[in-house]
């Protein structure tokens, strides 16, 4: 095995915990929450960071057989269907959320445990020897991107709910 190789499968190590540790993060916030939109933000939150999982799995696997990395199909969506969600629910639940300084300190070290993996997949990439390793690290990095703009989106919503409603219904205060 080239020092290349190994190196290659390391970062795949490091990331394969990354995701792990973040999936049981979430899936224990997801309990502890104290509000519907908690629950269903930091579950959502777990399966996607159990889809990265299994992806670096998959291409730990094949590169361990082979030296090289694999052509990585990872269509990510951007967090699309994330955002959808949050917003439905926070729409779902209104402006008498429930909001628990337990809940406060979840969002925090969920925004930090995001920006941490952000920063790792952005240097990943940066460092990548094969063009389908950059993208798929920097597919993947815009996904942990996302996630942290999510849980600040769910920051705000929990500390002022009506300014995030008229932030994000972009009501107008004309008047007219």
């Amino acid at each position: 095995m080239t020092t290349e190789h190994g190196t290659i499968l390391e970062a795949l190590k490091i990331a394969i915990d990354m995701e792990k540790d973040g999936k049981e993060y979430y899936l224990q916030a997801s309990h502890a929450s104290c509000n519907e939109v908690g629950r269903t933000l930091f579950k959502s939150l777990a399966l996607e960071e159990d889809a990265h999982n299994q992806k670096i799995v998959e291409i730990y696997n094949v590169i361990q057989k082979q030296e090289g990395w694999p052509a990585a199909i990872f269509q990510p969506d951007r967090g699309r269907a994330l955002r959808e969600l949050f917003t439905e629910t926070c729409e779902a639940t209104g402006v008498n959320v429930k909001r628990a300084a337990a809940e406060l300190d979840a969002i925090n070290t969920a925004i930090h445990k995001e920006k941490k993996s952000y920063d790792f997949y952005f240097r990943q990439g940066q460092n990548a020897i094969y063009d389908t390793e950059r993208a798929f690290y920097e597919a993947i990095a815009g996904e942990e991107r996302e996630h942290e703009l999510i849980l600040l989106h769910y920051l705000e919503y929990l500390s002022d709910p009506v300014d995030w409603f008229t932030r994000v219904e972009h009501h107008s205060l004309d008047g007219g």
